[in-house]
């Protein structure tokens, strides 16, 4: 059997991409819902992780170690089969929240490691001209932070997507599962899953160059990337 035969055996028989392209996007719906999530809760820890109050900043600390701590399967299976067991959660819902809880954590730790790499004298600089702590925060020490923060922030999210690879073990039928199964269906491994690592690699790249657009976008709109 030919390459070209087992390329059309593995995704056009039976209409096998369409399967494929359907565990494809259950993979992006829960990576971007999860990320979105998983950002604005981590914008808060971190908020508290930098607060002045030890209880405050305690709670926040243990919050990151646990949770950066745990292997993301291992969270995923205690959320789904013992906490949201009885509540009747869809398994995209629960792994939703696992991989926003997980990314929390990466990302908390992540700001408050560019907060503390920001300088700190432009922003003194900006209060002794008048600005605001808000106003001073908003426009000096925001955008430094999300310059620091830029090249990990979308490792952070690829690694995102990687990790969802395992939501196969609560019965969600992302890539990962569609092409195992299909690989199981044709008894072309190799080539299948071959066809699964380059999609996941193409996810990763369209991630990288959706920044380095906005980078680019920056530079000819004369802001600073």
């Amino acid at each position: 059997m030919t390459l070209f035969d087992n390329l059309n055996k593995i995704l056009i028989q039976g209409d096998s991409w369409k399967t494929i392209l359907g565990g494809l996007w259950v993979t992006i719906q829960i990576s971007l819902f999860a990320l979105i999530l998983g950002t604005v809760l981590g914008s808060l820890v971190c908020l508290l992780r930098t607060r002045k109050n030890p209880v405050a900043k305690g709670i926040a600390a243990v919050y990151i170690a646990v949770l950066r701590g745990t292997p993301v399967l291992m969270l995923l299976l205690l959320l789904y089969y013992g906490v949201f067991a009885r509540a009747g959660f869809p398994p995209v819902a629960v792994a939703v929240i696992t991989f926003a809880l997980n990314v929390s954590a990466h990302i908390a730790e992540l700001l408050r490691s560019a907060l503390e790499a920001a300088d700190k004298g432009q922003n003194e600089a900006a209060r002794t001209l008048g600005f605001s702590a808000w106003s001073a925060f908003r426009l000096v020490t925001l955008p430094q932070v999300l310059r620091i923060a830029k090249p990990v922030y979308q490792s952070t999210i690829v690694n995102l997507i990687q990790w969802t690879s395992v939501v196969g073990y609560v019965t969600i039928t992302d890539l990962t599962r569609v092409i195992n199964n299909t690989a199981s269906r044709t008894m072309q491994p190799l080539l299948t899953i071959s066809i699964g690592m380059l999609i996941y690699l193409a996810l990763s790249y369209i991630v990288f160059g959706i920044f380095a657009l906005s980078d680019k976008l920056k530079k000819r709109g004369g802001g600073v990337s």
